[in-house]
């Protein structure tokens, strides 16, 4: 392990988060039979599934790095190098643009969701009471997050080899089927495409609403060609507001 993981390690078990949270223990433990791997050291595990909002929270050394973003950082690396290494291999006769945007909807926020749901990783989760009370648990941001945390200290704990086996085994599992998905189709880009192969303006997206309370808002937004609209969508975030209303639009023009 380097100077600067086990230094923030040390820093992690200075705070005695385990003995606060001894039913946390239990959780763990039916997490690593649920991915099927045992950790040699639990503070890996610990530190990846903290949230920094958690940490932010209970101390006051803001200036202490977050274990949570550092493993996060390596673990967006490690799963983009053996994504790209693995579909390489399954996909000898595929052209590098198709195994780009292969790769790219892989390790994209929405397909590690879909992931992180499927191992129930929220629940696992140490947050703040403000983050939790916000759905945090729910948030494909901090869920995907997770993932490349966790990916990170399968790799610290015991190298290449065992992130490689999590990796393949449950993020790369049904893969060609998931990324077909609705929510990992582009749809943005498809009626992008479309309309500029009719050499026209290229489309617009306005919200129109926003509904709900802060904590919990609901955007609309409408797609537009000139002053027409082209379709309309809702979402918890404007990024998912403007792929419905896309989908709905390339829906109505039959592409």
């Amino acid at each position: 392990m380097n100077a600067i993981i086990k230094k923030i390690v040390e820093y992690f078990n200075g705070k005695r988060i385990a003995e606060q949270y001894p039913k946390w223990e239990k959780n763990l433990a039916q997490l690593q039979k649920r991915i099927d791997y045992n950790f040699h050291d639990l503070t890996l595990l610990r530190a990846a599934l903290t949230h920094k909002s958690y940490l932010r929270r209970q101390y006051s050394d803001h200036k202490a790095p977050s274990p949570f973003e550092r493993m996060e950082f390596l673990g967006d690396s490690i799963l983009g190098f053996i994504v790209s290494r693995e579909l390489f291999a399954r996909h000898p006769e595929e052209q590098e643009g198709k195994l780009s945007k292969l790769k790219s909807k892989i390790v994209s926020e929405t397909y590690l969701t879909l992931k992180a749901n499927t191992l129930d990783l929220g629940k696992y989760l140490l947050l703040s009471p403000e983050e939790a009370q916000s759905g945090g648990a729910k948030k494909p941001s901090i869920l995907s997050d997770t993932v490349e945390a966790l990916i990170c200290a399968i790799y610290l704990d015991s190298g290449i080899s065992s992130a490689t086996r999590f990796i393949k085994n449950h993020i790369l599992s049904d893969y060609e089927t998931t990324v077909t998905r609705n929510e990992l189709v582009n749809y943005k880009s498809i009626l992008q495409e479309y309309i500029q192969s009719r050499n026209e303006e290229p489309p617009r997206y306005v919200t129109v609403a926003e509904e709900g309370p802060e904590h919990n808002k609901i955007f609309v937004v409408e797609v537009r060609r000139g002053s027409d609209v082209l379709g309309s969508g809702k979402g918890a975030t404007k990024k998912q507001a403007h792929q419905e209303a896309a989908r709905l639009a390339c829906q109505k023009l039959g592409i």
